[in-house]
């Protein structure tokens, strides 16, 4: 039996003992990421969560072992290759994922790594001023001329496409332009929690993602259980709200006065006037005069009603349907 060394017994036992203490166990990228930069990463996580890096193969011995208790645990093995390491915490996998991704910095690229996107290097004045360097800016194909004691770049040029790998020339140039095409920082693989495994798609997502898509939910059922008049304790307020204004519009529209319509009928009504009136030719002053003149009509009647004998009463009559047919006449035209 071949002799193990006891650091690397200690180490996975170390391993194994925080697997078991925390909830949630995760193996994060390491790729690419300087020892200075991995220092203060740990300080950052040392209040919630422990980050071990190790050979892959004493992580994955820790997981087998770890595995025993937390069932579900060793689909974390797939997660297990390249460099990597081991977080441990009592953060939920999706606010780890978030507080890892706030780590990830621009950084310059490495020869022979590939392009995460198309470089490109915009047209206009570069950091350098006349010299030698023009002929390497050229040697990468870059258009470049000197203008107003500047090296510029003629147009916008695509140095390398996205998914190519980037030459020593041009990985050594890119930080001199100021361009910083890769992002290093602590990139979350898969996480356990309860007895699941959580990836990187499902932990990528928006922070309001969830309440946004529940809220979105309620709002859709509320507003189907108020269209098809299905009473439930959120739905029957608004219901009876509805009810109300139904039955009011109904009862405006037929005419029908309640003690809750009988001003929006009047309003009604006189909107309907004026709409007429207007329709004739009528302004509310032409209105107004003769509503006053038929209202001075009247009186003038009244003598002559009290001075007629008591005999003519009929004749009464007609002289008084006569003076209020004037009046009416004033009043309408």
């Amino acid at each position: 039996m071949a002799h193990v060394a006891a650091w690397k017994k200690d180490l996975v036992n170390e391993l194994v003992q925080d697997m078991r203490e925390y909830p949630v166990v995760a193996v994060v990228d390491m790729e690419g990421i300087p020892g200075q930069q991995v220092q203060s990463m740990r300080a950052g996580l040392r209040a919630h969560a422990k980050l071990k890096m190790t050979k892959n193969n004493l992580m994955l011995l820790a997981i087998d072992e770890a595995a025993k208790e937390k069932p579900g645990l060793e689909a974390l093995k797939d997660a297990i290759h390249g460099q990597c390491a081991i977080v441990t915490t009592d953060i939920d996998p999706f606010k780890l994922f978030k507080k890892l991704e706030a780590t990830m910095t621009p950084a310059p690229a490495k020869e022979g790594q590939l392009a995460p996107f198309d470089i490109v290097v915009p047209k206009g004045p570069t950091p350098f001023g006349p010299g030698p360097i023009i002929g390497e800016l050229q040697k990468i194909g870059l258009p470049a001329a000197i203008e107003a004691g500047k090296i510029v770049v003629k147009k916008d040029t695509t140095l390398v496409k996205s998914g190519e790998p980037i030459s020593g020339p041009i990985a050594a140039m890119l930080p001199k332009l100021e361009i910083l095409p890769m992002v290093v920082g602590m990139d979350l693989r898969s996480a356990y929690e309860g007895g699941v495994v959580y990836h990187r798609d499902v932990l990528d997502i928006p922070e309001d993602y969830y309440s946004t898509m529940f809220a979105t939910a309620a709002h859709n059922a509320l507003a189907l259980g108020v269209s098809i008049a299905f009473p439930t304790k959120e739905t029957i307020v608004p219901l009876i709200a509805k009810a109300f204004r139904e039955s009011m519009g109904l009862s405006i529209s037929a005419a029908i006065p309640t003690k809750e319509n009988i001003d929006m009928l009047l309003a009604k009504a006189d909107a309907q006037m004026l709409s007429v009136a207007a329709a004739c030719g009528y302004t509310n002053d032409a209105i107004a005069a003769r509503l006053s003149s038929a209202a001075a009509a009247a009186p003038a009647a009244a003598p002559v009603a009290e001075a007629a004998p008591e005999s003519v009463e009929e004749e009464e009559e007609e002289v008084s349907e006569e003076e209020a047919a004037a009046g009416l006449s004033a009043l309408f035209g």
